[in-house]
């Protein structure tokens, strides 16, 4: 061999030898790794649901029904209660009294509410009547100042109401009240409103079921054999059911839009900062805390929204925000193919598919706006980028940390030994958000960190594509309601409400009518940072086309 001839040999190994570190570097093991962690989850989950499918249908009973809503108080806005109180066409306490006796008719049914306020509410009733026949203050200057003069309002549980239980579930602690009202609870009085009742939570928020043992289980008003969802299911099944027509809630996880969905109402994540969340349980003291978790609100009318949203809000971009007219047909509609949806988790039903491309040609030919499919290229690693949520709110309240969050944890095992020999209360859901979190405590820094930076791809896909005029459309879950007890193996969909949580979008839920069993669809819509006004003029737009929400079924006909 000469000289040359063992040159170019030479040459051709070291180019084979730097090909193959060149690919060992620049090749995207997420890949990969994706695709085997999607493999064993979709496995785990098919084998849960097998083991547990039969279970849960030899356990189902016969479903209940509330009565029918037979005052026309049930069917007006909470912005029309407000405006007929303080023109004194109907007294506050009328109203206030009808709510309450519809709570006592639908909770033995659905079993939403932890402590009542009715004495209280009835004599804050009357004073407002007695006010409003007394004053010399203007319509005008009542409406502004007290937005919500008169009107009851519901409150999620784990939201401090000064002298009410504040345990959210934790039965060693079902004897402890708040010291102190929660700043939206001052915002909510200040403004006028009425507070009822404080409605059901899983423990300490932690599950997308509403299950507690102190309480029990809150059932959906659409079929009592069915979840109203987690963790504000207690606060969904009574809007719906009309026991209550707004209520507040808080979202971390989804925790506002599903209960929404299942029990087919509005509800509204928004931006991040607007709404104070001081005096909410659990408590977290970690830096991203107010960036993944906010307190939001219900309502039954879309045009609730902002009337709510205005009362406890501490924020004037806020304001701002909320008085902004919009014009639909200025906006750019965004949605998600079916491919980007079957990775999110499992395939969506085909009739959530339906109402999403009814709404997508609604705007396009009533309206003229530009509607098309979207593709992110990084939002397959939906769930991955909210298991970030975990690590990044690691001094968060949890029933290993009670109290403020900052304490050691209790060992994980020890715990669920206890609870697998009924020596303590706690919720499976609880303890296996703790396994959860020392799982993903145990995988690399290095796979952290990559999650990391698909999230900030993402958000920043989303912040090109959405800009300050466009709004993306998506499943809020994959299928409407299910059994109690089903979301353990179908948690993987969560993904499509939890991607929200982690890129701290706002996001509204929007009811999209029922399905062919009779049971509540809905979407939700995306905007960009401090654009919720355009996810609040579209759930308008929904409700006034398709509907809103639906009255639930009951034995009797129901008569408006």
């Amino acid at each position: 061999m000469d000289k040359k001839t063992f040159t170019k040999k030479k040459m051709n190994i070291l180019e084979i030898i730097y090909s193959f570190f060149l690919f060992a570097f620049t090749f995207d093991y997420w890949k990969i790794f994706y695709l085997i962690e999607k493999c064993i989850l979709r496995t785990m989950m098919l084998i849960l649901g097998c083991i547990m499918y039969p279970i849960i249908r030899m356990r189902l009973k016969k479903s209940q029904y509330c009565p029918p809503l037979l005052n026309r108080i049930f069917f007006w806005t909470a912005t029309d209660i407000a405006r007929k109180i303080r023109m004194k066409e109907i007294t506050s306490e009328e109203v206030v009294s009808t709510f309450i006796a519809r709570c006592k008719e639908v909770n033995p049914i659905l079993n939403a509410i932890v402590e009542d306020n009715y004495k209280n509410a009835l004599e804050e009733a009357r004073a407002v009547d007695y006010f409003l026949n007394t004053t010399t203050q203007s319509i005008k200057c009542i409406a502004e100042e007290m937005p919500l003069f008169g009107v009851p309002i519901t409150i999620k549980a784990s939201i401090a109401v000064k002298d009410f239980s504040i345990a959210v579930g934790v039965t060693s602690e079902k004897h402890i009240k708040a010291e102190k009202n929660a700043d939206v609870i001052r915002k909510v009085r200040e403004a006028g409103g009425i507070i009822l009742l404080t409605s059901n939570t899983p423990e300490l928020c932690m599950f997308w079921e509403t299950f507690n043992n102190i309480i029990g289980r809150t059932s959906n008003p659409y079929d009592t054999r069915r979840t109203s969802g987690g963790s504000t299911g207690g606060e969904a099944a009574l809007i719906s059911s009309g026991a209550s027509v707004m209520g507040l809630a808080s979202d971390v996880a989804g925790s506002i839009r599903l209960p929404a969905m299942f029990c087919g109402i509005f509800g509204h994540k928004p931006t991040s900062y607007w709404i104070s969340c001081k005096g909410h349980r659990p408590i977290g003291t970690n830096k991203r805390w107010n960036d993944t978790f906010t307190i939001g609100v219900m309502t039954r009318y879309a045009i609730d929204l902002p009337l709510i949203l205005r009362s406890i809000t501490t924020s004037k971009k806020c304001m701002k925000c909320l008085d902004r007219q919009v014009d639909i047909r200025t906006i750019k509609i965004f949605y998600l193919d079916d491919k980007y949806c079957k990775i999110l988790g499992s395939s969506i039903d085909m009739e959530i598919k339906l109402a999403i491309n009814n709404l997508t040609n609604h705007l396009k030919s009533t309206y003229q706006c530009q509607v098309q499919k979207v593709e992110l290229k990084n939002l397959k690693y939906a769930m991955e980028i909210g298991s970030l949520t975990p690590f990044e709110l690691n001094k968060t309240e949890t029933i290993f940390n009670l109290n403020d969050g900052t304490k050691p944890w209790k060992s994980v095992f020890l715990v669920l030994v206890q609870r697998l020999f009924n020596l303590n209360s706690h919720t499976w859901g609880s303890i296996l958000y703790g396994i959860l979190v020392r799982f993903l405590e145990i995988l690399p820094t290095s796979v952290y960190k990559d999650i990391l930076k698909k999230r900030s791809l993402l958000k920043k896909e989303l912040e090109l594509i959405l800009d300050k005029n466009a709004v993306l459309i998506c499943p809020t879950f994959n299928a409407c309601a299910h059994y109690h007890s089903e979301i353990y193996y179908k948690f993987l969909n969560i993904a499509y409400m939890n991607i929200f949580n982690s890129l701290s979008l706002p996001v509204t839920q929007c009811p999209m009518g029922l399905n062919r069993n009779g049971l509540p669809i809905g979407l939700q819509i995306i905007a960009n940072d401090s654009c919720d006004h355009l996810t609040i003029a579209l759930a308008k737009e929904i409700e006034k086309q398709f509907g809103g929400w639906q009255v639930p079924p009951s034995n009797i006909n129901t008569v408006t």
